[in-house]
Formats: C-alpha cells, sequence, structure tokens
C-alpha cells in the first residue's frame, strides 16, 4: 500500500472544508498535483498547499492508498468523509465529520475527533485513541438514517445523542457517554465500559445496549426482563436484561414483540 503524508504548517484562520481528504480522491495523483486541489474556508477557495505539506506517492487505486495526516487538525473537516476504501492515519485531533458517510476502508484516529463523527456510515472501521464528541455514528440532522453497518471503536469518552437512529453495526466506548444514547434506533449495538447519564434506548424499536458502570437515569419505558451471563467486549459478567422503549411501536415476530434490549452489568 502507497503512502501519503499530509502535514499541517499553516493553521486556518477559519475552519477549512477538506472533503477531498480521503483515498477516493486522491488516488493515483502526485503531491505536486494533490498540493494544488480546492479546500474552502466558508465560500473563499483556497489550495491544499497553502496550508499542508504533502509527501510520498498514492496508490494506482484508493484500495492501494493510504492517507497519514501529522499535526494538529482541529481547524479541518471532513477527513475521510465519504471514503469506500483504503485507510487514513491521523496523527493528531481534528474537527467535526471524520469519517462521516463513509463506507468502507479502516481510519485509525491517533487523537480526539469533533462531533458528527461517522454521521450515517455504512461500513468500514473507526477507531479513535482519545474522545468523540456529539453524535457518533448518528444521523444527520433532519435525517432518519444513521448509522447502518460498520465498527466504531473510541477508548475515551463520548458526547450526547449517540447512535441516534442506529440500524446496524457497533460502537464500543471505552469511557463515559452523555445523555441521550440509541435514540430512536432500530438495530445496532453499543457498548459502553464506563458510566452514562441518562436516557439510553430512548424511542428505540431494536438494538443493543451494554453498559458495564453505571446510568444516572434510567428510561421509565424499559422493564426487567431477566438476566444472563454474556462475554461483551472481551469481558465476562451477569447482566440484568430490560425491554423497551415499551412506549413505542415495536415490530412482531410469531405475533411476540420484538424490543430493544437494555443489559446493565450486576
Amino acid at each position: 500500500m502507497n503512502t501519503v503524508t499530509i502535514t499541517i504548517k499553516k493553521q486556518p484562520d477559519l475552519f477549512l472544508e477538506a472533503d477531498c481528504f480521503t483515498p477516493d480522491a486522491l488516488a493515483g495523483k502526485k503531491a505536486d498535483e494533490i498540493a494544488e486541489l480546492p479546500v474552502f474556508i466558508g465560500k473563499t477557495v483556497e489550495k491544499i498547499g497553502d496550508y499542508f505539506t504533502v509527501s510520498g506517492e498514492t496508490g494506482p487505486t484508493a484500495d492501494e492508498t493510504r492517507l497519514v495526516f501529522n499535526g494538529d487538525f482541529t481547524k479541518v473537516k471532513y477527513i475521510g468523509a465519504k471514503m469506500s476504501t483504503g485507510e487514513v492515519v491521523l496523527n493528531g485531533d481534528a474537527d467535526m465529520y471524520v469519517g462521516s458517510w463513509m463506507s468502507g476502508g479502516k481510519i485509525t484516529v491517533n487523537g480526539s475527533v469533533g462531533h458528527f463523527a461517522a454521521t450515517a456510515m455504512s461500513g468500514g472501521e473507526l477507531n479513535i485513541t482519545g474522545n468523540a464528541g456529539n453524535y457518533l455514528g448518528a444521523a444527520y440532522r433532519g435525517d432518519w438514517r444513521g448509522m447502518s453497518k460498520g465498527k466504531i471503536t473510541v477508548a475515551g469518552n463520548v458526547g450526547s445523542d449517540c447512535a441516534t437512529f442506529m440500524t446496524g453495526g457497533e460502537i464500543e466506548i471505552g469511557g463515559n457517554v452523555d445523555v441521550h444514547v440509541m435514540t430512536h434506533a432500530d438495530g445496532g449495538k453499543v457498548i459502553i465500559h464506563g458510566n452514562a447519564k441518562s436516557r439510553l434506548g430512548g424511542q428505540a424499536t431494536r438494538g443493543e445496549i451494554y453498559l458495564f458502570g453505571t446510568v444516572d437515569v434510567m428510561m421509565p419505558g424499559y422493564v426487567k426482563a431477566g438476566e444472563t451471563e454474556l462475554t461483551i467486549g472481551g469481558t465476562k459478567a451477569v447482566f440484568t436484561i430490560y425491554d423497551g422503549d415499551q412506549g413505542e411501536r415495536h415490530p412482531t415476530r410469531k405475533g411476540l414483540p420484538i424490543y430493544a434490549k437494555l443489559y446493565l452489568k450486576k
């Protein structure tokens, strides 16, 4: 796999939108060609080379291309957005929309990311060693299609509204999570190794939430349905099972309702 390294040399005064920072967009291009590609600051069109140094060589296809980003990208949006294959490695923090709408490939962030990471993700893998902001793996605002496939791993904490409208895939959180997890979900799995505040699985019709820590406030629409011993995220534990959200209409199987499942470690 060929590697191109993109290093920030000048911080933009305002937030910079770089939806070309994907293997799909850069495959087959030389370093000097990449430096001439457009990025946007509001209505202003700039060049990649105005803010970043570019070295190395891409592969002939996106599948054979690895992009390595070095530096502070907290004013850069859309890294890895809409990528379908290849690999992205970010050594630093980034702003919003990392891996948004991605359908394949792998993104590794050695740092933290802003809001709306992996928006409507439909495949691939996103690994974050730091924290993630609000709306991780959620639907875009005004839409009802959240994460449907793929895997997201966050070693640290996650903000609010994680996995809103999720229909599939898996999110594993090493730390704590804020309010509203899997709101309106219709499938998928969220594993939380830390603590949660409240409103887990609100208005969810299907899907699974596994919580190893504590929850400040339980949703009133979840009813205890037994206990089970499971190995989740490499850890074996006994969980109390809750069915919900009882206030929603649920699909049925053989005449019985199918509920979202909330598993709380005993």
